[in-house]
């Protein structure tokens, strides 16, 4: 997989962008990496303006402006996690306020206007943004915002963004697009007429499972004000020891991505295969119900693999308990290779209902795929649908 073709122009390429982090607060030193910030204050008046961490670090610049120069715009603004990122956003919201959410989100953005937002007024209406109703939905409900996920947690569905955001954009109305699945390396929701692409950097950004983190990527300026005194009066901010992990790991996003991908595409063909699999969804796949729009909104299908086997909500679950290379976990996007259930673990405050009408039935499993060698991932996966058959 060809992430991205050498250029010939002096704009430095993607890799190095996410190598060369440049200014390290450190100048002195000659640091090649930028250490960490521990400090909760900072003497008055100093050179880079800094006073309290709550409010601004060196780490928390440091990793803004890699975030920045992969996405290719103006700004960028970190947060503690994901639901912090979603969370900042979501403050700008007034009471009465419409929000129009695709109707397959993260199971925590969901709890999150339903069983938080709602007791302070704002309201939220759930549509199938990859159905053309929504776009005429849109024009006539003239919500204060639209929210987005493609491709979607847990069933991949990919949304037309570029349709969406010139409905919306003509509106004045602004769009969120969650990114987490496929990142600025595969998809970039800003070029597309996104106002906000949010990210949970604890995913591929840092990609090794061992910090917490979130970002919000802009490229105006009203919006940068707004995420940043979200940031400062929530106490939405996030570790300098967690940024500097990110801005580690995000140094090998895409070599770590390129990997993963090419595992996640093969693995998903050979799950297709089984006759133990009901359905695979992979964005990348011909059968996928968006696969042309895929091909030309995203660069490369994704890391994640979704299924749906032909047994009972037990025997499912005890198939992900079993495997040996893929760790039952929530979360996604690190080096190791995890599965969930999503029905038992992200989806689970959804109601049964719903997630019946959305389509996550009691057998749907999500892979995240990592960097293992291949044959080992399709060896360990096969050997328990075989068990389970």
């Amino acid at each position: 997989m060809a992430l991205e073709k050498p250029k010939r122009h002096q704009v430095p390429g993607l890799n190095t962008r996410a190598i060369h982090h440049g200014e390290s607060f450190a100048p002195d030193t000659g640091t090649v990496m930028p250490p960490i910030f521990p400090s909760s204050t900072f003497s008055h008046g100093n050179p880079n303006g800094f006073d309290y961490t709550r409010s601004g670090n060196p780490n928390f610049r440091i990793l803004e402006s890699v975030l920045a120069s992969v996405e290719e715009c103006q700004y960028s603004t970190v947060f503690g996690s994901g639901v912090s990122a979603i969370t900042a956003v979501a403050s700008t919201l007034r009471a009465g306020d419409l929000v129009l959410c695709e109707e397959n989100l993260y199971g925590c953005t969901v709890r999150l206007f339903e069983q938080v937002l709602a007791k302070f007024g704002v309201r939220t209406e759930w549509l199938d943004f990859t159905d053309q109703s929504a776009h005429k939905t849109l024009a006539d409900r003239q919500p204060a915002m639209v929210w987005l996920e493609s491709p979607t947690n847990p069933l991949l569905k990919v949304i037309d963004l570029q349709k969406i955001c010139d409905v919306a954009n003509d509106k004045r109305i602004p769009v969120v697009v969650d990114n987490t699945f496929a990142t600025a390396l595969l998809q970039r929701p800003l070029k597309l007429g996104a106002t906000l692409s949010l990210t949970s950097t604890t995913k591929y950004i840092n990609g090794h499972s061992d910090a917490l983190g979130g970002a919000i990527c802009t490229d105006s300026t009203e919006w940068e004000k707004r995420m940043k005194f979200a940031q400062k009066s929530l106490g939405l901010h996030p570790s300098p020891f967690d940024c500097w992990l990110i801005t580690r790991g995000i140094k090998t996003l895409p070599l770590r991505l390129e990997r993963q991908v090419d595992n996640a595409a093969a693995f998903a063909d050979n799950l297709a295969k089984h006759p133990a699999v009901a359905w695979v969804r992979y964005p990348f796949r011909s059968d996928h119900p968006q696969y042309h729009l895929a091909k030309k909104q995203m660069r490369a299908g994704g890391a994640i693999v979704t299924a749906s086997l032909k047994s009972s909500q037990q025997e499912t679950y005890s198939m992900c308990k079993g495997l040996r290379y893929f760790t039952m976990a929530e979360s996604l996007g690190g080096v190791e290779s995890l599965v969930c259930h999503p029905a038992t673990m992200t989806h689970a405050s959804v109601s049964p209902a719903v997630r019946a009408r959305l389509g996550i039935d009691d057998c749907l499993i999500r892979f995240s795929i990592g960097c293992e060698n291949l044959s080992d991932l399709i060896g360990d996966i096969d050997t328990a649908l075989n068990q389970l058959q």
